[in-house]
């Protein structure tokens, strides 16, 4: 909307007003008067008008030029501000529009100067935030590579319980009750002795892959490789079902992917074998074993040992438990009674049980 004080004197618009008096009725209205009332000829009329004329025609195109270089003093200055010459506000003494012009561009430029500070606050506000996603990007990466690494050992579930853990040791050591799976190659070194030993790591490797998939599907860990032999505990990892339970199941599982394989050896025409497992539940001491350099979670006990034996008596195909084992599955799983086992460091010797798949 207009303002008021345009139509001022001080205005391009009220300066128009005035040129156009000083060019068309001022001199008009002069020799008008000065004929009829002061009885001149024609010939000084013509110059009389001729003269105001030219004197007004000076006057307004000053008033003119005036306005037209306070114009070109607003491009100017707004022109070097659009330059990056200058960044201070306009400040120029001119008619009221321009002076008006001057005050809106520098309203602008003055929210555009906020603009621009809050957009580089925030351009450093999202550069600190990239480098925060980055960071946590790269961690999430080495943590999901250590679970990577991990759970080749000891299975998802164990891997959670050890990333989680606050203290500078995975698990704190503790005695409770597991049960023990012990899997063998049966006449590992007469068949190991007709093989290069390229092969022979390739058939373990082949073995063990399928065997350690097995039991980390049935909440069991890797306690470890021992040559052709592994070891692995039930019972540390949550599960519906009790831990001798999920051995046997494990054991019977292992038995039959030992088969599948070992007939497909047989029509690669490679060497085949069979594996004795043994199983055995009690209390045995759980936690971290060795030096601070180098740790192995496992399992130590006579429990252990015994299941060490089972394993040892159990022929190619034989899955054998142990008596505490056979209690806690009595009725999920065929068996029969298989002799009764010394073993050292026992008054009494034990009972074991053969499970029949």
């Amino acid at each position: 909307m207009m303002k008021s004080n345009y139509k001022s004197y001080i205005s391009f618009y009220g300066k128009t007003r005035v040129v156009l008096i000083l060019l068309g009725i001022i001199p008009y209205l002069l020799v008008v008067y000065l004929f009829v009332y002061e009885k001149i000829g024609f010939t000084d009329i013509i110059i009389l008008f001729s003269a105001l004329a030219l004197i007004s025609i000076l006057a307004g195109f000053s008033l003119m030029r005036k306005s037209a270089d306070q114009l070109i003093k607003l491009s100017r200055e707004t022109e070097s501000v659009e330059a990056g010459e200058k960044s201070e506000p306009i400040r120029i003494k001119a008619d009221q529009e321009l002076n008006d012009i001057a005050d809106h561009f520098n309203s602008i430029l003055r929210k555009l100067n906020e603009v621009n500070k809050e957009n580089k606050e925030q351009s450093i506000q999202l550069m600190i935030y990239a480098k925060d996603i980055s960071l946590s990007y790269k961690k999430t990466k080495e943590e999901e590579n250590l679970r990577n690494r991990l759970s080749r050992y000891v299975g998802e579930n164990l891997v959670e319980k050890l990333i989680n853990s606050k203290d500078s040791l995975f698990i704190e050591n503790e005695r409770k009750d597991v049960t023990i799976l012990f899997a063998d190659i049966r006449s590992f070194s007469t068949i190991a002795e007709k093989m290069a030993a390229e092969k022979v790591v390739s058939m373990l490797n082949q073995f063990f892959d399928a065997m350690v998939d097995i039991i980390f599907k049935n909440n069991g860990i890797l306690d470890k490789f021992v040559g052709d032999q592994l070891m692995a505990l039930f019972g540390l990892i949550p599960s519906k079902n009790n831990n001798s339970y999920d051995a046997i199941h494990t054991a019977i599982e292992m038995q039959d992917a030992t088969e599948r394989l070992m007939r497909v050896r047989a029509k690669q025409d490679k060497e085949t074998f069979e594996i004795g497992i043994g199983i055995n539940t009690g209390s045995a001491t759980v936690g971290n074993l060795g030096s601070e350099n180098r740790m192995d979670y496992t399992a130590v006990g006579n429990s252990v040992n015994v299941a060490a034996r089972l394993q040892q008596l159990a022929k190619g195909g034989d899955i054998i438990i142990g008596e505490e084992t056979y209690l806690q599955t009595k009725g999920h799983f065929r068996m029969k009674k298989k002799l009764k086992l010394k073993v050292k460091n026992k008054a009494e010797p034990i009972i074991c049980y053969k499970v029949l798949r």
